[in-house]
């Protein structure tokens, strides 16, 4: 039979952590105080968190730690020490998102272990052996991905794979989602998410009534248990840092029995999970390649009626056994050993004295020694070496045992490792003077665009000799790659020079069809640390992410360049919210635009093989702030072209020529 995968269940709060152990897990994951995606939930600092690794080792049951937000240059320092306090701590992984951090880890505690966070993007073969080469033990895959991609995927890849498969699921791509840092200034990526796709949306022009078109039903896998474990996914993550012990008790308890008997949840057990928490049920859309609206859905006043009605959690009822051993001899101090498959401390008492009344006897000895009271323990077995003709105090006895199990409570498993100091990675690259731009289609590029940019990108599958460079998919799953192969092939041939790389799996692809990598802003790079990382990848430059501010950009430097125009990508689709709002015609063609609350209008266009991307309201405009540009080092400009015509792309190259405003609303980067 095969190895069952790890249960991973999330901890954001002590209670949680409790409930957690309660339900069966292997391991927990959990936020620190400062560097998590989940900001909001109570986390463990300092002391919290050293008692909560200690209270999981105890049940045997690991630590990982999120360090699963994108972190600045002024922010790397601490982004380290809070590594180093982890692990001093006895955490057993790092879970990271941001790869600049995770190579300064690397430096300064070579012995870590990192896990790639889903934040990373990663989803394909070609993305797990890079980052085995980089030093990392385990891939958060996608929750996008599908059960044949996931078989392909595990068979080969050279790093454990973890995958969520309980829990609510993010309409966007993780790690390329910007909308709720872009259009309500809280960043997803910095653990502040607002949770836009669980608000209701209009859209005057389209067929579908549906006012919450992108809140995806909550994802379970509970059918497909034995499917899991005979594909071999090392480990299987519950969602959920911000919700209830309840949730977290339950959750685990039933996910814990199915992988224990091998087999898929019964209709109760289904409804067990939903009373739990759901959004009027659940979806294996993703997994099982049937994406279409039944995945959409919404918390009803019944999901939160049967929430409510959950049993409290009111603490750990399990005790762990102990084996307890004690020796009582004359003329040597009283030993005491308390042991499991995990700890075991001896500590010693005083010398037992002669018996003038009353001697010991092993029936007193072994009952006292045995009041676990209110710990975590329970007596798995005991023996006892006592001599004859002995006495100690009852008090002395109890001592022996209260510092026994302090001290077993104490006894930290983490491994020693070697800690160096942080010493940051200057960029050896040079930003020069450079102008490029990505089309959506070939029919915006104009005689004026030709003549202003130096490199001109169109998206792969729509590649035309105008441009000199292609813009790769977003998402590349293995079952796509050799269509992608094919496609780069053909560009190379038509002319193409350049390819903007958005993951860390696609850069062999570029590569291998002889095209220049540049990093696109979809890589997330906030800091030098990351532009030294892909330096050393072989990337020849970089697309900063659009959170940052000027001076944020300022320090970075390196060979980057900063999106001066365009609407900016808000979220990735695996799902066709076109199709489901509107029709297979209009997602072929012009794609849709919907409206918030508020009336503000978003673009939805089409990605290659129906994939979607949700763009902003606004562009982003610097046409009239070159002098602040120039003062922030910024010398290569990018720009994205997707709903313009013709006419207004020549406007804003005119615009951006003279330095001068562009007439309309716009959005501007944070100065």
């Amino acid at each position: 039979m095969k190895r069952l995968p790890e249960l991973l269940c999330p901890a954001g709060s002590p209670e949680a952590l409790d409930a957690a152990i309660e339900g069966g897990a292997d391991a927990v994951y959990l936020g620190g105080a400062a560097f998590n995606a989940r900001m909001n939930a109570k986390n463990f600092g300092g002391d919290a968190l050293r008692s909560a690794v200690l209270r999981a080792h105890t049940f045997g049951v690991k630590v990982y730690l999120t360090l699963n937000t994108l972190a600045t240059d002024r922010e790397l320092s601490a982004f380290v020490d809070t590594a180093k306090d982890a692990l001093r701590a006895g955490v057993d992984a790092l879970i990271v998102a941001d790869l600049g951090g995770a190579m300064a880890i690397r430096r300064a505690l070579p012995g870590a272990e990192l896990h790639a966070s889903t934040q990373m993007s990663g989803h394909n073969l070609a993305m797990a052996t890079r980052l085995k080469e980089l030093g990392f033990t385990r891939m958060v895959v996608a929750r996008e991905i599908s059960e044949k991609d996931l078989r392909t995927l595990v068979t080969s890849a050279p790093i454990e794979i973890e995958m969520f498969i309980h829990g609510a699921l993010c309409v966007s791509h993780s790690g390329q989602c910007l909308f709720s840092s872009i259009v309500g200034g809280r960043s997803g990526n910095r653990g502040e998410c607002a949770q836009p796709c669980r608000l209701p949306y209009s859209c005057a022009d389209c067929k579908s009534k549906n006012t919450y078109p992108l809140s995806l039903k909550d994802l379970s896998l509970a059918a497909h248990v034995p499917e899991l474990i005979d594909i071999g996914v090392s480990s299987l993550k519950i969602e959920g840092r911000m919700k209830a012990p309840e949730y977290v008790r339950d959750t685990a308890r039933i996910w814990r029995k199915l992988l224990d008997e091998n087999r898929a949840a019964t209709p109760a057990e289904m409804q067990a999970l939903a009373d739990a928490f759901s959004r009027g049920g659940f979806t294996d859309g993703y997994y099982t390649e049937h994406i279409d609206r039944c995945m959409l859905g919404i918390r009803s006043d019944t999901d939160k009626s049967n929430t409510r009605a959950l049993k409290p959690f009111t603490g750990l009822t399990r005790r762990i056994p102990l084996e307890v051993s004690a020796k009582l001899t004359a003329d040597a101090p009283a030993l005491l050993t308390l042991s499991n498959d995990i700890k075991s401390v001896t500590v010693t008492g005083d010398i037992p004295m002669p018996a003038i009344h009353a001697p010991l006897t092993h029936e007193v000895v072994e009952r006292n020694l045995s009041k676990f009271g209110g710990t975590l323990y329970h007596v798995g077995s005991f023996s006892l070496e006592l001599g004859e003709n002995l006495m100690l105090p009852v008090s002395r006895l109890n001592d022996l045992r209260r510092r026994a199990l302090q001290a077993l409570d104490e006894q930290s498993v983490a491994a020693s490792l070697e800690m160096k100091p942080f010493s940051p990675c200057i960029p050896q690259g040079k930003r020069r003077p450079q102008r490029t731009a990505r089309f959506y289609k070939p029919a915006q590029i104009t005689p004026l665009a030709k003549e202003y940019f130096d490199v001109i990108y169109l998206p792969l599958h729509k590649f035309t000799s105008d441009a000199n460079g292609v813009v790769l998919p977003p998402v590349i799953f293995d079952g796509d790659t050799q269509k992608v192969k094919q496609m780069l092939q053909t560009a190379a041939l038509g002319g193409a020079k350049y390819a903007l790389v958005g993951n860390l799996g696609h850069l062999e692809l570029a590569r291998r069809a002889g095209l220049i990598s540049v990093g696109d802003f979809r890589l997330n790079v906030t800091n030098a640390e990351s532009v030294c990382a892909w330096e050393a990848l072989g990337v020849s430059s970089l697309i900063l992410s659009p959170e940052l501010t000027l001076p944020q950009i300022r320090d970075i430097g390196g060979n980057t360049s900063v999106i001066v125009y365009g609407r900016l990508p808000l979220m990735t689709l695996e799902k066709c919210a076109i199709r489901e709002l509107a029709d297979c015609k209009k997602c072929a063609t012009d794609g849709v635009t919907f409206s918030d609350r508020r009336g503000i209008s978003f673009p939805i266009l089409r990605e290659w093989e129906h994939r979607n991307v949700i763009c902003n309201s606004l562009p982003t405009n610097m046409s009239d702030r070159q002098d602040q540009l120039r003062r922030a080092g910024i010398s290569a400009q990018h720009f994205l072209f997707t709903t313009e015509s013709p006419a207004v792309i020549d406007t804003v190259i005119k615009a951006f020529a003279a330095n001068q405003p562009l007439q309309g609303q716009v959005r501007r980067i944070n100065v």
